[in-house]
């Protein structure tokens, strides 16, 4: 089942060593080092590290900070950290990463998208809005926000094939005077 190989009081880091099989949806809201070394089906959203072991097997979506693989992972993975691929890593899915590093041998099949500051920050702290929200926001019409995004003349990006608006930027560009 679960090993719990230490607490560290220094850093108020937890240390959990899976050496299991499990299935389900794990998600730590404090700073944990988990080291998954059987198999894992599910979804995991951790903060701290994560360490997939040479053995482990695991299918699931995964969001965290700092990621390590050396196994095998099919599903997309999300590191606002890093990310490293050890040369015995088989990955099958998407990435979306801040720093990647790749060891020679390790197999990564999917699509790679490098964060952007705007999409490192947490999402809870900003405030997103999308085509519809942002022209009532402004109180323009949807057509107008449409002709901004086409001229490049509005703070947006784009997430899952969808143009998205930071609030804030929206604001200091309106408060710069751009908006006209």
């Amino acid at each position: 089942m679960f090993k719990r190989s230490g607490i560290s009081r220094d850093k108020d880091l937890k240390t959990l060593d899976m050496d299991a099989s499990m299935q389900g949806k794990l998600v730590f809201r404090d700073p944990v080092d988990l080291k998954i070394s059987g198999t894992f089906e599910g979804s995991l959203d951790t903060k701290g590290s994560l360490t997939i072991g040479e053995g482990a097997v695991v299918n699931a979506e995964i969001k965290g900070e700092d990621i390590s693989i050396a196994g095998k992972v099919i599903g997309n993975i999300s590191a606002v950290g890093k990310l490293v691929l050890a040369k015995t890593a088989h990955v099958i899915g998407d990435i979306n990463v801040s720093i990647l590093v790749i060891e020679e041998g390790a197999y990564l099949e999917g699509n790679c998208h490098m964060m952007t500051e705007e999409e490192k920050a947490p999402k809870k702290e900003r405030q997103i809005l999308d085509r519809k929200q942002l022209a009532e926001y402004l109180e323009v019409d949807l057509k107008t926000v449409d002709e901004w995004i086409e001229n490049r003349k509005v703070p947006a990006f784009k997430e899952n094939g969808e143009w998205k608006f930071d609030k804030s930027k929206i604001d200091a560009w309106v408060a710069s005077e751009r908006i006209k």
